[in-house]
């Protein structure tokens, strides 16, 4: 098994691209190794000493360090993705949340449910794909007076240009094609 790794707009996140799929379905987030216990592969991940984050995407993991080399922490990090995708287990257990974030839910206004369509199908067709390239993922929380509310994932979190990407991208995109639409806010 061949694993490839590309670097992120974040210093502290590597992405990790083992050749097969990761996740069917939606990403999964996990900021701490105690909200892991529903993935074997993160699980395994948080047992290499100076990793703080795991995300799990469709084709890629995206990892978070702490301040260590990643030239002391990635063949330990290599090691288990390959290590987990020969042993056969799952790469996460059924039914498990994705992250504490998604079980609050989405707020908006009932009026406002076909912008917020709107707003989702921008995010889904234009901003997601992107992101996902750079190791991360956005996802919508939601919308209220003019603001857009969106939660930012593994390699975006934390990202030194995510408020970069926030402001000039996601926003001038939205405000550009979604009426009524006048910021964008991280949550």
């Amino acid at each position: 098994m061949f694993i490839q790794t590309e670097a992120t707009p974040n210093p502290a996140t590597l992405k990790f691209l083992p050749g097969r799929d990761v996740l069917l379905g939606e990403p999964r987030d996990f900021r701490t190794a105690d909200a892991a216990d529903n993935s074997p592969l993160a699980a395994g991940l948080f047992t290499v000493p100076g990793v703080t984050g795991v995300f799990l995407g469709a084709d890629f993991i995206s990892v978070t360090k702490d301040d260590s080399n990643w030239a002391h922490i990635k063949p330990a990090i290599l090691g288990v993705i390959m290590e987990h995708f020969l042993s056969g287990k799952p790469v996460v257990t059924d039914g498990a949340p994705a992250s504490e974030i998604e079980l609050e839910g989405e707020f908006f206004a009932a009026e406002d449910h076909e912008t917020v369509e709107v707003i989702k199908e921008l995010l889904a067709t234009r901003v997601r794909p992107a992101v996902a390239m750079d190791g991360g993922d956005i996802t919508f929380k939601g919308f209220k007076e003019g603001t857009v509310f969106l939660h930012m994932q593994g390699a975006c979190s934390g990202c030194p240009s995510s408020t970069a990407t926030l402001k000039n991208g996601i926003e001038n995109l939205l405000r550009h094609f979604v009426p009524g639409v006048e910021h964008v806010q991280q949550v």
